[in-house]
């Protein structure tokens, strides 16, 4: 729901109706009740949507990081299997040379630090570690994503139920609204505190 049409429905319930209704100061009175509990929606959904938006470009930019770790894991680990294939062959083609013999303990050693280099954080186990929190990250994401969702979701359609307890009268539609905000409020809290507590 965008700002202009919360707006239009805020000025609705403030004033709607008025001069058709006998019970005019009642009727007016609950409308600007309702008014202010659309307003106080309307701030929340903003608050809610906001909150969504970041946890999804959280969620892509984990991402994102997470595939490049695992391209660079990739790369070492055929880097590593392709120098100890050749310190392999070295050694067979030129068996008891002393020369071939060192650099195949030299290519050896290279390929264990592409397998571990916990210096420089670029060996493969360093890389697979960093890949897996960063994938972690993105799910913790994600998942607040989804309960930013579901938490702007219940509010818009109670800002419409609200909309819709002006239109018609009916004070029901308005306690009913009342309750689906506390649910998006709900929501949005467990998005912010601990998305991953209820899987829907």
């Amino acid at each position: 729901m965008e700002a202009h049409e919360a707006h239009e429905t805020i000025h609705e319930a403030a004033h709607g109706h008025e001069s058709h209704e006998g019970h005019q100061p009642l009727r007016t009175s609950r409308n600007k009740k309702i008014a202010v509990l659309i307003s106080v929606l309307a701030a929340l959904l903003a608050i809610i949507e906001a909150g969504g938006k970041s946890a999804q470009n959280a969620s892509l930019s984990a991402n994102i990081h997470a595939n490049d770790l695992w391209s660079f894991y990739q790369a070492k680990s055929i880097r590593m299997t392709t120098i100890r294939s050749s310190a392999d062959v070295l050694e067979l083609t030129m068996p008891g040379n002393e020369a071939a013999a060192r650099k195949a303990a030299e290519w050896r050693a290279t390929a264990q630090r592409y397998d571990s280099e916990p210096e420089t954080g670029e060996g493969r186990k360093e890389l697979s570690a960093k890949a897996k929190a960063a994938e972690a990250q993105r799910d913790h994401a994600l998942a607040a994503y989804h309960q930013f969702e579901f938490g702007a979701a219940a509010l818009q359609i109670s800002i419409v139920l609200c909309s819709a307890a002006v239109v018609t009268g009916t004070l029901l539609l308005a306690y009913i609204a009342g309750g689906l905000g506390l649910i998006g409020i709900v929501f949005g809290l467990l998005g912010w505190l601990a998305p991953t507590l209820v899987h829907l």
